[in-house]
């Protein structure tokens, strides 16, 4: 069950780094997490309220907030990234954040994978790497490729504290990390002279981003307590691949066939893991 939740979650979060990138190009990257971030806020006290978790121990405060701090500056900074540089790019090369929760969970956490399931993880993420690697040496800028490897940093600590504060609840380490981020964020956008390009229109796509964000979060922080950090962060990073193939489809973004072959080492990877 944790193999197919952290799975879910790179679905979701996949196909919402597509519309967040997209959207992007457009809005600016402020507005378009700040407006989802409510919309996800609100799909989040849904699902506290129909779990009754709401009477949970507050251990998850602290974890919570450290989840809001990374996670703003992760995905304003990939949100950036996306907005100046092709998403076959940016991110497969954000799935390198799950270097850091694989190395915190051997290290710390001394979880020991079995050889095929080390052995996944390693195709997996080799897989991701040659889904971008073509793509890196032809890059006009750097900026893009230093802003994803901000944000993969981010993202790695995200994994780690959500893990953390998941197990005391998953759900309400998710409602704390979103109310912890609607307060950094409402000065900023109480005194933004505009909606940042935004327009009535956009609102069911950002609140799509918002609620499929919210939902992946949570569904990462339930597999975090089935299974080893070391393999969920792994099926759960696998969501840039993802954004690639929407990319290739909807905007005809080409990919080189050492990508595809890399689409398919990272499935290769997941049955692997998985076994």
């Amino acid at each position: 069950m944790g193999a197919l939740l952290a799975l879910a979650s790179s679905v979701m979060w996949g196909s919402a780094d597509f519309i967040g990138g997209v959207s992007s190009r457009r809005i600016a990257p402020l507005a378009v997490y700040g407006f989802s971030q409510c919309a996800g806020a609100v799909a989040l006290v849904v699902m506290a309220t129909i779990a009754g978790a709401w009477g949970a121990s507050l251990a998850y405060w602290p974890w919570a907030i450290a989840a809001s701090l990374v996670g703003v500056a992760g995905m304003l900074a990939f949100y950036r990234a996306l907005a100046i540089g092709p998403m076959g790019i940016v991110s497969p090369l954000v799935a390198l954040s799950v270097l850091v929760p694989v190395a915190f969970a051997l290290i710390m956490r001394n979880e020991v994978p079995t050889s095929v399931q080390i052995l996944g993880m390693i195709i997996a993420i080799g897989g991701i790497l040659m889904a971008s690697g073509p793509e890196l040496v032809s890059a006009q800028s750097a900026r893009p490729i230093v802003l994803g490897g901000l944000s993969a940093v981010a993202f790695g600590l995200f994994y780690i504290v959500v893990a953390e504060g998941s197990r005391t609840s998953p759900v309400m380490t998710m409602v704390g990390m979103r109310c912890t981020t609607l307060l950094l964020l409402a000065p900023v956008l109480l005194f933004l002279r505009s909606s940042g390009g935004a327009r009535w229109s956009d609102a069911p796509k950002l609140a799509l981003l918002g609620v499929l964000d919210a939902v992946a979060n949570v569904m990462f922080g339930y597999a975090s307590t089935q299974g080893m950090l070391s393999t969920t962060s792994v099926l759960g990073s696998l969501y840039p691949v993802v954004t690639a193939i929407l990319a290739a489809v909807f905007l005809r973004e080409r990919l080189r066939a050492v990508q595809y072959v890399g689409v398919s080492a990272a499935i290769a990877g997941i049955a692997l893991i998985s076994w």
